[in-house]
């Protein structure tokens, strides 16, 4: 999961670095930022306490977009196979820029706050997302870099009895309603989402607050900071893609199996058909169900993790695929892979092969998410 600069430019760092040193965290490069890898409590306890109660995840590197301008939402649905224009105020939408040949340039969030579209977009991405969107946007849409904000999530069964104690309308907000609501004395943007499958909230928050909210939260018992060790392994139990890892710009998103986030409106038969960079790729893909190879899950027969870039064979020794992305399972109770296949051997229960330190494991083809995503849906 390392996303580092180039050696000799300086890291970046959150308005919480000086925290996450105070808590004892373990720094490092990721995204060009120093970033808390675990805590003391150590990634696998880190992991069940956000299973078991909630977590609070330091995520500022993200990068915080405003757009607004009469064709926002226009000029935006040009670049992804989803709908924006129809985007109802107060809700977001998971989304996902794609190139000319239908591959993903970066993954996102869009939000609809009413007089601007909130966009939350990859930390690795950000500098080449604000520039595509940029050299594409017509005149009279303006693209604002929110460089004055923090960015919190709070993950866990535990989440909204804690953060309703500091603002009880949290409760009412459901999975993917986002709203501007005062926590605390503090002006937030709150959305009821996140990255682990558990029930929780995303809060973007002044910078110069970020760390009396973050005190505020991590008083509660139930509170525990969580690094990127747990981050990873809490979002691929939950069939969650990492950019750069499950998803880049060779890949299409009906090869990622991401048909469920391509928008109707957006289909060969829908009202705004196509019209987003690789469509006629993209479109033929779904029609013809035509592609070499599918992200799949894959679950392990033994108890050996199978890691990213680990090479997968067929019973005649044929390679078929690989790993992008693999865990332990602390909550599954087994190893967890995501991974590239040959479509023949996509199907759910197919076993395949994982050549781990020159030997052949064998795994097991199965349905995502891992463990059950608990969304708050109302």
């Amino acid at each position: 999961m390392s996303q580092n600069l180039d050696a000799g430019q300086p890291l970046l760092t959150t308005p919480l670095h000086a925290l996450h040193l105070e808590v004892g965290a373990k720094m490092v490069p990721f995204a060009g930022y120093d970033m808390p890898v675990q805590y003391p409590l150590g990634v696998k306890k880190e992991h069940l306490h956000t299973r078991e109660f909630a977590g609070l995840f330091d995520v500022s590197h993200m990068g915080q977009l405003r757009l607004t301008g009469p064709d926002a939402a226009a000029a935006l649905e040009a670049l992804v196979p989803v709908d924006i224009i129809d985007l109802p105020q107060g809700k977001q939408r998971y989304a996902f820029f794609t190139n000319e040949q239908g591959g993903i340039l970066d993954d996102l969030m869009v939000a609809n706050l009413g007089d601007h579209l909130f966009v939350v977009v990859n930390a690795a991405c950000k500098a080449q997302d604000i520039a595509h969107i940029q050299s594409h946007f017509p005149d009279n849409v303006r693209l604002e870099v929110i460089e004055d904000r923090a960015l919190l999530a709070l993950q866990g069964p535990q989440a909204a009895k804690v953060l309703s104690q500091l603002q009880p309308a949290v409760a009412s907000i459901c999975f993917m309603d986002i709203q501007t609501i005062d926590i605390a004395g503090i002006d937030c943007i709150v959305s009821r989402s996140g990255y682990t499958g558990e029930d929780g909230y995303e809060i973007s928050v002044p910078a110069d607050k970020a760390q009396e909210l973050a005190c505020k939260l991590t008083e509660f018992s139930e509170v525990e900071w969580i690094g990127l060790g747990a981050r990873d392994s809490l979002r691929l139990e939950c069939g969650l893609c990492l950019y750069g890892h499950d998803l880049d710009t060779t890949t299409t998103p009906v090869e990622a199996s991401l048909l469920w986030a391509i928008s109707k409106s957006r289909r060969a038969d829908g009202e705004r058909a196509g019209g987003f960079p690789g469509d006629s790729i993209i479109l033929d893909q779904i029609a013809t169900k035509n592609v070499v190879r599918k992200r799949v899950g894959l679950v392990g027969q033994t108890k050996a993790p199978v890691r990213e870039g680990t090479e997968l064979y067929d019973a005649n020794d044929n390679k078929i695929g690989i790993v992008t992305s693999g865990t332990a399972g602390p909550t599954a109770g087994k190893p967890v892979s995501m991974a590239y296949v040959s479509t023949e051997f996509s199907a759910i229960d197919t076993e395949v092969w994982a050549l781990v330190r020159g030997k052949k494991l064998p795994m097991t083809v199965s349905k995502m998410p891992f463990v059950p995503q608990r969304y708050y849906r109302g």
